[in-house]
């Protein structure tokens, strides 16, 4: 295996071992290739740091660049003012080149605000003291009154904010394989130079913190190193999973709650239905009663009726036939004329009781006739009745002729009787809804809510009509009279083809 030569210089030189394949490394852009050799170009970025810092700090105005005594720090100071010259109309450069440490101590500790430190490399100060660079870093660092930045990844964690970095790693790295091609055999002269790109743009988080230097001012694609994690980054696991468990709980308890509000919500429903079911069959019993006592009224008034009336008229007839057969000529033609008038009270009294009982007529002569003749029949007393009435069909239901005409009587009947009116005024029309009924008197009125389900005249109004689909309104109050206001659907009507019934 030959042998190798390994040079990391700023100047190529083979001189000494001319037969000796050197791999070197160089910051110069334009390398002269050597007889022999290969290696990397890698030119130092020192604008590009300069470039960040200002970034970093918008108000940017001074830069102090660092530099140390060693011919090699003064050529590195020379690629600094080459590279910095396009940045001078904006801000100005000052080169702390040489100067005793003493000296450069005491000017950085009091540099004007709006200003930066870029520290290029120090193995030598005016004094001739040497020193490695990162020690001069730390110094450096350590009396800082401004940010400090570097060109070089070695500086990273010794007090610099970041830069335009060189990856001394990646360097090496790419020095290291060229070596391992020549050393396998290759020719040093046939493997080309390269320029890897070995520069990086880093930051370090806890300088950021340390100057106040907002984050969102990072330029996209820069490394931030050190980053202290948050306690979101250390916790967020057990943070989602306890915030997991609690929306977990929250939704629970928020349906328990729903649950018990709907439970709550059918327990004052089951309890209204109750309160609705106790009513009702507090009224239906209390009707049943009613209904009871005015079966047996009605019973009595029959028997009243039938004893008092007919039953006497019956037995006169009697008397008046057994007297008719031991009369003479002119008493019998007497005592019949006597009998045969008797005969006829008594068929009008049975008509009368039984249309009363149910009018069988109502299917022969129709509603309006029947309205007209209770007309007649109320207003034989002081009541003054007015009935109109306005394109009514002259065959209508059995069920709904009955229902308007047991109605009408029973208004009739409240109006004279309770309600002591003057005057009662019945309109019945037709119309696309239906019928309507309207019934007014000018009587004593009543208090309609306190009346409601004491007697059976309203109630029986009201269900008659809810039986056939109808609606009851009643305005009334006492001293104004009242007014009755019914209506039945259109569709409870007859069609056009119905059968007369």
């Amino acid at each position: 295996m030959a042998d190798l030569a390994l040079e990391f210089i700023g100047e190529n030189r083979n001189d000494l071992f001319p037969d000796v394949p050197i791999v070197y490394f160089t910051s110069s852009s334009s390398t002269r290739r050597i007889p022999n050799s290969t290696g990397i170009v890698a030119p130092v970025d020192v604008s590009g740091t300069v470039a960040l810092a200002a970034a970093l700090q918008p108000d940017l105005q001074h830069v102090f660049v660092v530099s140390g005594a060693e011919p090699a720090d003064r050529a590195f100071e020379g690629v600094a003012r080459s590279q910095l010259k396009p940045f001078e109309p904006k801000l100005s450069f000052t080169y702390l080149s040489g100067l005793s440490t003493r000296d450069l101590e005491t000017r950085r500790a009091a540099l004007p605000q709006h200003s930066a430190v870029y520290y290029l490399i120090v193995s030598r100060d005016g004094t001739g003291e040497n020193f490695h660079p990162l020690e001069y870093v730390d110094k450096i660092a350590a009396v800082a009154n401004v940010p400090l930045y570097c060109w070089v990844d070695s500086a990273m964690g010794h007090g610099i904010v970041g830069g335009r970095l060189k990856n001394q790693t990646i360097q090496a790295v790419a020095v290291g394989n060229l070596a391992l091609r020549v050393i396998r055999g290759e020719q040093a002269d046939s493997i080309p130079l390269i320029s890897p790109e070995v520069t990086s743009t880093e930051v370090d988080w806890r300088q950021l913190r340390r100057w106040g230097i907002s984050e969102a001012r990072v330029p996209a694609g820069t490394l931030i190193r050190f980053r202290e994690p948050s306690a979101w980054d250390r916790y967020k696991v057990y943070i989602l999973g306890a915030a997991a468990i609690l929306l977990a709980q929250t939704a629970l308890i928020a349906g328990l709650l729903l649950q018990q509000s709907r439970r709550r919500e059918a327990e004052e429903q089951v309890r209204g239905s109750q309160a609705q079911l106790q009513t009702s069959y507090e009224r239906i019993r209390d009707l049943g009663v009613r209904l009871l006592s005015a079966q047996e009224s009605e019973r009595a008034r029959i028997a009243r009726e039938l004893h008092d009336d007919i039953s006497q008229q019956v037995a006169l007839l009697t008397m008046d036939l057994e007297l008719l057969g031991s009369a003479d000529r002119h008493q019998s033609e007497k005592l019949a004329d006597e009998a045969l008038i008797r005969a006829q009270e008594i068929a009008r009294s049975v008509h009368d009781l039984s249309h009363r009982l149910h009018p069988a007529k109502l299917r022969l002569i129709g509603l309006v006739p029947a309205l007209k003749a209770l007309q007649r029949e109320f207003s034989q007393s002081d009541t003054a009745i007015s009935f109109t009435h306005d394109n009514v069909p002259p065959t209508l239901a059995p069920d709904l002729t009955l229902c308007l005409f047991r109605v009408v009587q029973e208004a009739l009947q409240n109006a004279v009787k309770s309600g002591r009116a003057p005057h009662v005024s019945v309109h019945l029309s037709a119309g696309p809804e239906g019928l309507t009924l309207t019934i007014a008197d000018d009587g004593v009125g009543f208090d309609v809510a306190a009346a409601w389900g004491q007697g059976l005249g309203l109630i029986s109004m009201a269900e008659r009509l809810e039986a056939i689909g109808g609606t009851l309104k009643i305005h009334s109050k006492p001293g104004a009279g009242t007014r009755l206001d019914i209506s039945v659907p259109l569709d409870v009507l007859p069609s056009a083809d119905s059968a007369s019934v």
